[in-house]
């Protein structure tokens, strides 16, 4: 692996964001000398952090998996597969620095919420879906049927669910799917699907096996969905006290530069925890299933050094620079967007004012929902794994099915998206009006568009909800929401899961023209 190679990666992936944030900080919705000082430093912190925390995975975190998945196969023990892949989805997704970031910020607007409570949950659940789609796989389920019923049930669960949690269980489905989480589970699928196909070219429906590579992405998402949704039903049922953490404070009591050895410590305790696990899982697998040579050991242990001093640098510069800037950017243009606005006020029948909304101004809200298309469309275009996944469509397709065209189509969608999220924040509407039809025609379309398609379209949604849009995207939306009088818990969660629905649409459209454009040809080809 090439550092070079890697740093221009993920410079590509943050340097658009910092200079839409210098574009608008410094003109129509100024943050502040300070805080831009932060997120120039932060952002710096984010691109080596990434860069270190990536090449680590890379040769050090990946093998283990990869051996893992491979060993784990051939052994053709089902119930010793079963455990060990929830046994890996647990653990890895406790590493997995968007989770880190998602608890942080649920944290932060709702004190009585356990951080390591929800982070244990969402690994449960993504550990218990990656079972189940193992599973899948090795008892030759249709996609389709599993999708649909687990999404039926996600859907019923969260309506039992308080408002507060709805936002942040759909958000973690997205969340969970980061640089960590991704390369572990798709290592395992390939391998399952792999030795599947040893057995089997096809199928009486003529599909290969092989399409059953892809898929368990797209199904081990859902696990955090249903987990924070049990989550939010058991605190309604047993309340917590609030827990006021050390760290909540310290942009109060701390100024400048300062702020980032201020907050080292809670860091390193963080990240020691979430990767001490990891650690442990390595090991266990080392010395009972795949026993790497020496050179190879070192190289692992090489790798989790790297991953560790990365991960810290990540977090540094989002919770010091990069998440801060972005709530402040949102705060400035959501109070922009409501100033010297006009109030509707509902009345009941004593007379009583039961409800009161600002109508915002119309240059502000187009300002307002403008940015944040702007900042979908750069997002996704800038996301790592974006690039890698178009590569991966335009090989399956032949070429017919161009890179350009897939950027586009994820641009566009994700660009909708969170312009959604941000008249959601102005404007209060319910998540469900975009999700339930979303989903729902997701499903429909997974009737109709190849069944390879389906599966890369679901695992893409959590690809499209990178590093980026967990730190900086979400604290735009809850800036937004703050600053202009909603409810942050409710109005602003909500905006990663709509930025991880988009692809589940786009991707499957394309892959429905794939199949009309193949048939096209082959009628052609016949005359």
């Amino acid at each position: 692996m090439n550092w070079y190679l890697k740093l221009k990666e993920t410079v590509s992936s943050v340097a658009p964001i910092m200079l839409i944030v210098l574009l608008f900080g410094l003109t129509v919705a100024p943050i502040g000398s300070e805080t831009m000082m932060r997120f120039l430093v932060g952002g710096v912190l984010v691109i080596f952090g990434l860069t270190i925390f990536l090449f680590g995975v890379d040769i050090g975190i990946l093998p283990i998996g990869e051996r893992a998945g491979a060993a784990l196969t051939s052994k053709r023990n089902l119930k010793l597969l079963l455990a060990a892949s929830f046994f890996i989805g647990f653990m890895i997704t406790i590493a997995e620095p968007d989770v880190q970031v998602l608890a942080d910020q649920v944290k932060g607007i709702a004190a009585n919420v356990s951080k390591w409570a929800l982070i244990l949950f969402i690994a449960a659940g993504v550990g218990f879906f990656v079972m189940l789609g193992i599973l899948r796989t090795v008892l030759s389920v249709p996609l389709r049927i599993v999708l649909i019923v687990s999404y039926i049930a996600v859907f019923a669960m969260a309506f039992l669910t308080p408002k507060t949690f709805q936002g942040v269980a759909f958000d973690s489905g997205g969340a969970t799917t980061g640089p960590m989480t991704v390369p572990f589970i798709m290592a395992l699928g390939v391998g399952v699907a792999a030795v599947r196909s040893k057995k089997t070219s096809g199928n009486a429906n003529g599909e290969s096996s092989g399409d059953d590579s892809f898929g368990l992405t797209g199904i081990a998402s859902i696990g955090p969905v249903a987990a924070v949704c049990l989550y939010g039903i058991i605190s309604a049922k047993f309340p917590q006290a609030a827990d006021t953490a050390v760290t909540a404070s310290a942009e109060e009591t701390v100024t400048g530069l300062a702020i980032f050895p201020h907050i080292l410590p809670h860091i390193l305790k963080e990240v020691t925890s979430a990767l001490f696990p990891l650690v442990v899982m390595a090991a266990l697998f080392q010395i009972f299933l795949i026993k790497m040579p020496p050179f190879q050991v070192i190289r692992m242990v090489r790798g989790l050094v790297l991953s560790f001093v990365g991960l810290v640098l990540f977090l540094m510069g989002a919770q010091g620079g990069f998440m801060p800037a972005g709530e402040k950017l949102g705060a400035v243009l959501g109070k922009l967007a409501i100033s010297g606005d006009k109030f509707v006020k509902v009345f009941n029948t004593a007379g009583d004012v039961t409800f009161s909304m600002g109508i915002p101004g119309a240059a502000e809200i187009v300002l307002l929902i403008l940015v944040g298309c702007i900042f979908g469309a750069v997002v996704v275009s800038a996301e790592p794994a974006v690039w890698v996944l178009t590569d991966q469509v335009e090989s399956v397709s032949g070429g017919t099915i161009k890179r350009k065209v897939m950027l586009i189509a994820l641009s566009a969608g994700v660009a909708i998206s969170i312009g959604f999220s941000m008249a959601r924040v102005l404007f209060g509407f319910s998540l469900w009006y975009v999700l339930i039809p979303g989903y729902a025609l997701s499903l429909i379309l997974t009737f109709f568009c190849p069944k390879l398609f389906t599966g890369i379209a679901f695992d893409s949604g959590g690809v499209a909800s990178g590093p980026m849009t967990s730190t900086f995207v979400l604290s735009f939306a809850l800036g937004a929401s703050s600053s202009s009088g909603g409810n942050p818990a409710v109005d602003a969660f909500g905006v990663i899961a709509l930025v991880a629905m988009t692809p589940l649409i786009a991707i499957q459209i394309l892959g429905i023209f794939f199949k009309l454009k193949t048939k096209k040809r082959e009628k052609g080809g016949d005359k």
